[in-house]
């Protein structure tokens, strides 16, 4: 089938400028140009954007598929600031879902920061505001839960119960509090049972959906275990799933991960790499860095040896495959470069592997000329400018907590810079990253530093070209050019025309995924 889109703004990212027609053939752009040219050929379908902005599609550079799913199947804590409502909101949801005595319980989207004090829920409010039923609440972070009184027993947690490397179970006064912190968290999340095949598939179009409403049409499974392969295996049996999915394992599961994608002869999916995390996060106070915290002794939680990190190093290289490192903190950024720094003499080919530092939030202008030399790419979760730089500003003083995510730097220094959501932690919304990353505003209207901020057109190529450069797919998407996807996203307006870039206040209007729209909203 052959497309012509036309009469509008159409960003290509490929070089300056604007092209006035594009002409799609199965799914694939068959040329670019001006619409005179164009218009001479037969065409099955003609799509006029009525004065819109047609630019690549974008990518999304770090998320966590299924953990979005999963999260249309949990009771959302958003914007509660107080102790009785989310004792009201978990038992609404408990009521509404009909949920039987002694089945699992999970809440997400908590944040202590909202909270008065910024305390986290004591062990007692959990207990009153699930009596019957084990519960799990997950911070908004991701790096840190709570549970109740039933769920630590069903999980035999005691207050002699072994803590593991780079993790947390607090005790206060010789009692355990119900907080988990990073490893401790995690190792019993992976332990929560699962739903059934036919909810988690619904839930799975449903985050699907949610990523072709912002302009996605390619996500990421960001750190895949074995029980990941198996749901994935049941979604691609009932042909559930049109996006892109790139999924990155832990280093043990990467070969089982190589052979499951091998098995499921699913052209949209692909194993990309291995996934590591070094620290926690910022606004929990777990990332790890090289200067306490604002009035604290405290760093943060390392949560891998160096040698561990070493030994995934060495195993991407072994593979021939790419290694993506969750760094928060500066000090996690620094552990990542100095291995990359030790292996690549014994394994060269590290540096054409285009090795992904995660988050970088923390990191110094110091660190970027090492990880230029070293050919990696930094993905800045720049949301984190609008969502928390308030708390950053609590925890780590105005001036550090300022040159958060330095993406104007890294830029200078040479750097693929690209932006994620990290999906879950706050919604893929591609517009709010962009605005963050051009304004470089808090929520309270703090700006932090105008050195880093990015024009509208740096930040648009972080999220298209860059992030199709950071999968090793520059040759297949993020630019609109012959030969490419026609993966597209339709804007309100000209991301590029904003008014001194302060404003950005547009929004998807469709999504195109290889021609055929996947996403159709208002105006």
């Amino acid at each position: 089938m052959k497309k012509l889109f036309f009469g509008g703004n159409i960003i290509t990212m490929a070089k300056p400028g604007f092209a006035e027609a594009v002409a799609v053939e199965d799914g694939i752009i068959a040329a670019v140009g001006d619409l005179k040219e164009l218009e001479n050929s037969r065409f099955d379908e003609k799509i006029e954007l009525k004065g819109k902005t047609l630019i690549p599609a974008f990518i999304d550079s770090h998320s966590h598929f299924l953990e979005t799913a999963q999260s249309f199947l949990q009771v959302s804590l958003q914007n509660e600031a107080s102790f009785d409502g989310i004792k009201r909101k978990i038992q609404d949801f408990i009521k509404e879902k009909d949920i039987k005595k002694g089945e699992w319980v999970t809440a997400r989207d908590y944040d202590n920061n909202s909270l008065k004090g910024a305390q986290h829920l004591p062990l007692h409010i959990l207990d009153e505001a699930c009596p019957h039923n084990p519960l799990v609440i997950k911070h908004k972070s991701g790096h840190v839960g709570l549970m109740n009184t039933k769920a630590m027993e069903m999980f035999s947690v005691t207050l002699s119960t072994p803590e593991p490397e780079g993790g947390k179970i607090e005790k206060l006064n010789g009692s355990l509090t119900g907080l988990f912190e990073e490893n401790a968290f995690f190792e019993y999340l992976k332990k929560i049972p699962l739903p059934g095949e036919k909810e988690f598939a619904s839930a799975a179009k449903k985050a699907e959906n949610l990523y072709f409403s912002n302009g996605i049409t390619l996500v990421q499974e960001g750190m895949a275990v074995e029980e990941t392969l198996k749901i994935y295996g049941s979604l691609f049996k009932n042909n559930c799933l049109k996006a892109d999915i790139r999924l990155y394992s832990e280093p043990s599961l990467y070969e089982q991960a190589k052979e499951f994608e091998k098995n499921a002869n699913n052209p949209r999916f692909k194993t990309a790499g291995i996934k590591i995390f070094l620290d926690g996060s910022p606004q929990s106070r777990t990332a790890w860095l090289r200067q306490p915290y604002k009035d604290s002794q405290e760093r943060g939680i390392s949560t891998m040896s160096d040698s561990a990190v070493l030994g995934a190093v060495s195993a991407a290289a072994k593979f021939r495959t790419q290694i993506i490192a969750h760094c928060n903190g500066d000090a996690a950024a620094e552990q990542f470069l100095n291995c990359l720094e030790t292996a690549e003499n014994q394994y060269p080919c590290l540096k054409t592997l285009r090795p992904v530092i995660i988050h970088g939030q923390l990191m110094g202008v110091d660190q970027l000329q090492k990880a230029a030399r070293l050919k990696a790419v930094i993905s800045f979760f720049a949301a984190h400018i609008y969502h928390w730089g308030d708390v950053h500003i609590k925890n780590l003083g105005f001036e550090r907590a300022s040159m958060i995510s330095p993406a104007a730097s890294a830029v200078k220094a040479g750097i693929p810079v690209t932006f994620h959501q990290d999906t879950p932690v706050v919604p893929p919304d591609m517009i709010e990253t962009l605005k963050c990353a051009v304004n470089r505003v808090t929520k309270n209207g703090v700006q932090l530093s105008e050195n880093e901020r990015l024009s509208a057109y740096e930040a648009l190529k972080a999220v298209t070209a860059n992030a199709a450069y950071q999968y090793f797919e520059e040759a297949q998407r993020g630019t609109i050019e012959k030969g490419k996807k026609a993966d597209f996203a339709v804007l309100s307006g000209n991301p590029l025309d904003t008014g001194g870039e302060k404003s950005l206040n547009i929004k998807v209007t469709a999504t195109f995924k290889e021609g055929e729209a996947v996403y159709q909203g208002d105006g």
